[in-house]
């Protein structure tokens, strides 16, 4: 195939810049083979951009990514078979284990070599770490602590949550899963709970609590904060719980101007148990990072929604952990173990289930809601949504009797400007009409418009441009200026000398009863004080009365508005709707057009890697 029918496919978007630099590079190490090498290292350059952590070869085989256009050639991929040979005759591919720049496996997935190794150390991590139970555990002792903390009656019941502090006990490594209103975090501390009264009194355990974003770390703290004061627990065991969070990259201290951090396999952190929150954000090689600076000994325990989005970054690592869904229980022997502990039956469908693995022992799915009761709307919308089950999902938005789950059909731009307008009105001018910051935040908090995608007419780009027209023309705020009263940012970049993080939101106003008019942006600290910088102070920020769900991950609105695009684009999933719906605590709108509601809700975006394989 001519090299100009392999530049097709950069004009036409199929590969990117870096994806045709990283393609030729490889094909003059390669020196031969120019199609095969061409399109495998280009290929697999590209996946990595899209989430995924390998190139499925077998996928791509034989189909075509480009028609014939007049003169030019189609450009199709060769057949498996010559296609996997030709790439093993070169010197830049090997099998697992080689040290070459692409690494073909025997599942016909190719790897840029750093992402096979994160995969691999990963799953050899998890895998060591899931051998052998922590010895020396008091039964007498545990089965008191499970009784004063979780005391929670469930009718015959199996209580989850407290099961997932059993498995937190005996085990080096615990998955704790579950929706919005689960209790993952109230779970957490009443494990550190029970693990402290299991320490010697003397020994301090070192527990460091960490998330994927600043956001998440600060509410992760905030959390645990309010949790452990209400714990029945002795005195020195609440001040023993540890409140301050990390970002990961905080953590494992960033080295900068490198993808390196100062804590990694050689050197390690100084910690008996680790706490990850919001697990499903964290990436692949981040992940990979994280374990390998975690001793072997220490407890890692990871809290995450395995149904959310997946990082943005490659890999879904949290939902691979998790493995099938429809799969839950544990091995004989932990569930003596459990028994011994609660003295409470499992039921024999827990038991004796015939595919159930070690891995299983580490992992529970918390199912109770706190938040959303029985019967709730979006509790059970968000249950239909995970399961891809969209007729029962439009049978609810479309109930005109429950009116916390509603969708409105958007049928033209102009359309969708008036219903926007309406609902913009109604709940953001309340805030904007206070002088108060703290009661500003807290009205602007209870409404957000979540979009899809950035770009476009219904992305939230124009959709923030919308609105703010909608707000100048009612003359609720004046826009002459940057920096006007009223105005909500949103930072994007972390910057810890200000103590401002990626996905924080501010109010700008100027300072209450003052004689100046200087515009501050108001934060709320993480004791729910204030804190007001002035604009040019701030890290990286946008305007934000609409945000991408994406962003969203981690907050929590009284109020949603969900905006669709007018057609179908790739991101759009059930993950996405899913993660947007579960936002929500009283109320969700759902705008678009109800073909692109029903193939989003229909697509599951599974990413391609190995981990699963590997693990299950």
């Amino acid at each position: 195939m001519h090299k100009n029918n392999l530049a097709r496919l950069h004009q036409e978007g199929i590969l990117t810049d870096i994806d045709m630099h990283f393609a030729r590079f490889m094909t003059d190490l390669a020196g031969s083979k120019y199609q095969e090498v061409f399109l495998g290292a280009g290929l697999a350059s590209n996946v990595t951009g899209k989430g995924d952590v390998c190139f499925d070869l077998a996928s791509f085989a034989g189909r075509g990514l480009l028609d014939k256009d007049g003169e030019r050639e189609a450009v199709i991929c060769p057949g498996l078979s010559v296609w996997k040979n030709n790439l093993m005759s070169t010197k830049i591919v090997g099998r697992p284990g080689d040290l070459c720049p692409l690494i073909l496996d025997e599942r016909n997935r190719l790897y840029l070599y750093r992402y096979w190794e994160y995969e691999t150390k990963l799953s050899d991590s998890i895998k060591q770490r899931v051998k052998k139970d922590i010895n020396g555990i008091n039964l007498s002792l545990i089965k008191d602590s499970l009784k004063r903390l979780f005391p929670e009656k469930t009718d015959g019941a199996i209580n989850w949550q407290k099961v997932a502090a059993i498995i937190s006990a005996f085990k080096k490594f615990c998955v704790i899963s579950g929706g919005p209103g689960t209790g993952k975090t109230t779970t957490v501390a009443k494990i550190l709970a029970l693990l402290l009264e299991q320490a010697d009194k003397e020994k301090n355990l070192r527990i460091f609590l960490a998330a994927p974003t600043g956001k998440a770390a600060a509410r992760l703290s905030e959390s645990i904060e309010n949790i452990k004061k209400k714990l029945n627990c002795k005195d020195y065991i609440k001040a023993a719980i540890p409140t301050k969070a990390f970002t990961i990259h905080r953590l494992l201290k960033t080295i900068i101007g490198s993808p390196f951090f100062h804590y990694n396999s050689e050197n390690l952190l100084s910690a008996d148990i680790v706490v990850i929150d919001e697990a499903s954000m964290v990436d692949l090689p981040l992940m990979s990072k994280l374990i390998q600076a975690v001793p072997i000994d220490a407890r890692l325990i990871l809290i995450g929604d395995s149904n959310q989005l997946a990082s943005v970054d490659p890999g879904s690592v949290l939902g691979d952990i998790c493995g099938n869904d429809h799969i839950r229980g544990f091995t004989a022997n932990f569930v003596n173990k459990i028994e011994e502990s609660t003295d409470e039956k499992f039921a024999d469908s827990i038991k004796k289930h015939k595919d159930i693995k070690v891995l299983h022992d580490h992992i529970v799915i918390l199912k109770k809601n706190y938040r959303f009761a029985d019967g709730s709307g979006i509790g059970g919308l968000s249950k239909a949504v995970k399961h891809g089950n969209v007729d029962k999902a439009l049978s609810l938005l479309k109930n005109e009797n429950n009116k916390s789950i509603i969708f409105e059909e958007i049928v033209s731009v102009d359309n969708f400007k008036q219903i926007l307008a309406d609902k913009v009105i109604e709940f953001y001018s309340e805030y904007l009409k206070t002088d108060d910051p703290a009661i500003a935040l807290e009205l602007f908090n209870r409404f957000k418009i979540l979009c899809a995608v950035k770009i476009g007419q219904f992305g939230v780009y124009t959709v923030n441009a919308i609105i703010e027209q909608i707000l100048s023309r009612e003359n609720l705020i004046q826009t002459e200026n940057l920096w006007y009263k009223g105005r909500p940012v949103l930072i994007i970049s972390n910057d810890y000398k200000l103590g401002l993080f990626n996905g924080d939101i501010g109010i700008t106003m100027p300072i209450p009863d003052s004689d100046r008019n200087d515009m501050y942006v108001f934060f709320p600290g993480t004791s729910g004080e204030l804190r007001h910088f002035l604009p040019y102070r701030l890290p990286l920020h946008e305007t934000v009365y609409a945000m991408t769900v994406h962003k969203s991950q981690g907050s929590e609105f009284e109020n949603v508005y969900l905006v669709l695009p007018d057609k179908d684009y790739s991101v759009l999933s059930g993950e996405l709707i899913y993660t947007a719906i579960t936002r929500a605590g009283q109320s969700v709108t759902i705008l678009g057009k109800e073909e692109v509601l029903r193939t989003s809700i229909s697509r599951i975006i599974k990413r391609k890697s190995g981990l699963h394989d590997s693990l299950w």
